[in-house]
């Protein structure tokens, strides 16, 4: 089968928003969801990882890659516009993030609340909390259209008193708290919040310079875990994928063994 046969998708397929794409999660959940048949429109702020990950992608499945910030207001129209041209978004994921906002990635700790630097603190804010909300009110009316879903990725750090980590928590709680009152505004919808905990991500090394993080899941161990919550259409609400995967295999080991057998 050619490139040009596999990336033949029926116009019909559901199209789902990924940002934060070009690695990570992001593009573990890009991987999923193209793996099972779903259109996309990515992006992330780095045009040649972008790119690399376009180029993977459009092998499974058409994908529409448009680099840029979320916080910046004609890229978050474009993504919506793609995403309609394409059949409208059945699935909106907001993963893009920052640790610090403008800071240089790992150039320091993260810092405590008492010297944040506010312009940094701002776009945390921007980008975790209100680039989000902002992309989810363009993509409404096509969820709506689809009783589709808001995936919003947190954090422990939300809920965690971590030192150092106060600018980012705080933007990750208030997304959380956005993402409680979206589900309950939007009933037809599902809304969740998930932390998908500690993983092998060059996020996390930027933030733990020079510590191990071998021992951390990997995001292409995390996605699938994530991506069940749409295959079962679980409620709206925040988990955590630790939780779901308990979840999961206890749903397994619980089916009858004839069920089992046929997994």
């Amino acid at each position: 089968m050619n490139a040009e046969q596999r990336t033949a998708v029926p116009h019909s397929a559901p199209v789902a928003v990924v940002t934060g794409a070009s690695r990570g999660l992001g593009l573990a959940l890009a991987r999923a969801l193209a793996a099972d048949g779903w259109q996309l429109v990515i992006t992330a702020r780095g045009a040649a990882e972008l790119a690399a990950a376009e180029a993977g992608l459009a092998a499974v499945t058409k994908v529409v890659a448009l680099p840029g910030s979320i916080v910046d207001d004609d890229h978050r129209a474009h993504l919506a516009e793609a995403a309609e041209r394409l059949g409208g978004a059945s699935l909106l994921v907001n993963n893009a993030g920052t640790l610090n906002g403008a800071a240089a990635p790992g150039s320091e700790p993260l810092p405590r609340l008492a010297d944040y630097p506010l312009a940094d603190l701002l776009e945390t804010f921007e980008v975790n909390a209100l680039a989000p909300i902002a992309l989810t009110q363009l993509v409404l009316p096509q969820l709506r259209g689809h009783a589709g879903a808001v995936l919003n990725i947190s954090s422990d750090a939300a809920v965690v008193a971590y030192p150092g980590w106060g600018g980012y928590g705080a933007s990750k709680a208030a997304l959380d708290l956005a993402t409680a009152v979206l589900a309950r505004e939007e009933p037809e919808l599902r809304v969740w919040a998930v932390d998908p905990g500690g993983m092998r991500t060059r996020m996390l090394q930027e933030a733990s310079p020079g510590e191990d993080i071998s021992g951390e899941a990997l995001p292409e161990d995390v996605a699938p875990v994530l991506l069940g919550l749409l295959r079962d259409r679980t409620p709206s609400g925040r988990y955590r994928a630790e939780d779901l995967a308990i979840s999961a295999v206890t749903a397994v080991l619980a089916a009858p063994a004839a069920d089992r057998a046929g997994r």
